[in-house]
């Protein structure tokens, strides 16, 4: 729903801002948050992100603002520590007002990270991080590279973090769960399709027991759980004007899994060379100059408090995250398309061809991937 300007400017005097609110204008295209820059005036006057958090999407907002400011602060005291500036190298939550809050959200733990409008929608707010600098793809090795080092530095800042963070998005990249969706689907046959797509669906259950082993390795704790992103696209990453990392932000994903998850993620992203839903499989492919770069870049951060079993299967995180997109889109196709939008009727089909396409350039040069690996965790 929309709201007005008198509505949003009451929604973010909830929040305890500096200056008077002079300004509040959308901000990107908000494809699963809206997002709102709030402008103010006057002594120690700055800029705010407002945001209206998708609960829908994440069902529980309160536990997710609890994992944004446990994260937070643990990187802040770093940053403080190491002589940085707190206000450009971490995300800033900005709390609500005490004035603002009734009796019940004081005594909730993480009453002052969100407003709940009348209508149940959530809102949270923290500082714009002024002179940075966004990209929308890492298209040089060189960006490849510092994207490696933004999420690998992330990463190491959170090595020594023990506390549990709520899980905010049900099974996120658990295989065994993922499964049995897979399984149901099958069965259910909701949109009639499963017999016109057994090519397809032999892809999915040839590699079934290979991806579940792996994943053994995380149950077991062989792979240790730590904090993870889980959306490393490079326009999560900060840089200033000098190409230099800032911070990495939409941090609503952060979860306990498996630092491998976040690698292997990128590696699907930033390293292919055609499109996520290309029609042209013969532009599709991973580019190892880029997964090279990605994983220098990645390393020099986090070789020092990786276990060996992590950079053992570094490389094949990319081979399990991309096999799970395959099987995320055929399985959205199979139910009838009700996850992804879609522009056409075959469009989950063609995302899922195009996927595989990158999973088998993946798997054919995996040998070559250990190798850099092995390279840069000397």
């Amino acid at each position: 729903m929309n709201y007005s300007q008198e509505e949003m400017l009451a929604i973010a005097q909830k929040f305890d801002t500096t200056g008077n609110i002079v300004e509040i204008k959308p901000l990107g295209p908000g494809f699963i948050n809206d997002t709102f820059i709030v402008k103010t005036k006057g002594e120690g006057a700055r800029k705010y992100i407002l945001q209206r958090k998708n609960h829908l999407i994440f069902p529980d907002v309160p536990g997710m603002m609890k994992n944004i400011e446990l994260v937070t602060e643990h990187i802040r005291k770093k940053v403080i520590a190491e002589g940085g500036d707190p206000l450009r190298e971490v995300l800033t939550v900005t709390v609500r007002k005490p004035e603002t809050m009734s009796e019940t959200e004081k005594a909730d733990p993480s009453g002052h990270l969100y407003y709940k409008d009348a209508n149940g929608n959530f809102w949270a707010m923290c500082i714009f991080i002024e002179g940075s600098v966004t990209y929308e793809k890492a298209d040089t090795p060189r960006l490849c590279y510092k994207g490696g080092e933004g999420i690998g530095k992330f990463q190491a800042q959170l090595s020594d973090f023990t506390t549990p963070l709520n899980e905010t998005i049900k099974g996120f990249h658990n295989i065994r769960w993922r499964f049995e969706q897979w399984d149901e689907a099958i069965a259910r046959d909701a949109a009639g399709r499963v017999a016109g797509l057994q090519e397809e669906i032999g892809w999915i259950e040839s590699r079934k027991d290979e991806m579940l082993d792996f994943w053994s390795k995380v149950e077991d704790g062989t792979i240790p759980t730590r904090v993870t992103h889980n959306d490393t696209k490079i326009s999560n990453i900060l840089f200033d004007d000098k190409g230099n990392v800032l911070c990495v932000i939409d941090l609503d994903t952060c979860m306990s899994s498996t630092s491998l998850n976040d690698f292997g993620d990128a590696i699907r992203s930033y390293t292919n060379t055609g499109a996520e839903d290309d029609r042209n499989l013969d532009n599709v492919g991973m580019s190892l100059e880029m997964f090279s770069a990605y994983t220098q870049g990645y390393l020099s951060q986090r070789k020092s408090n990786l276990t060996d079993s992590e950079i053992e299967y570094l490389a094949f995180s990319a081979r399990y995250i991309t096999y799970e997109q395959v099987l995320r889109f055929l399985m959205d196709y199979i139910d009838g398309d009700t996850y992804y939008k879609t522009a056409y009727p075959e469009h989950n089909l063609v995302r899922t061809r195009a996927q595989y396409k990158l999973l088998r350039s993946i798997e054919d040069q995996y040998e070559a991937m250990k190798d850099i690996v092995k390279e840069y965790a000397r």
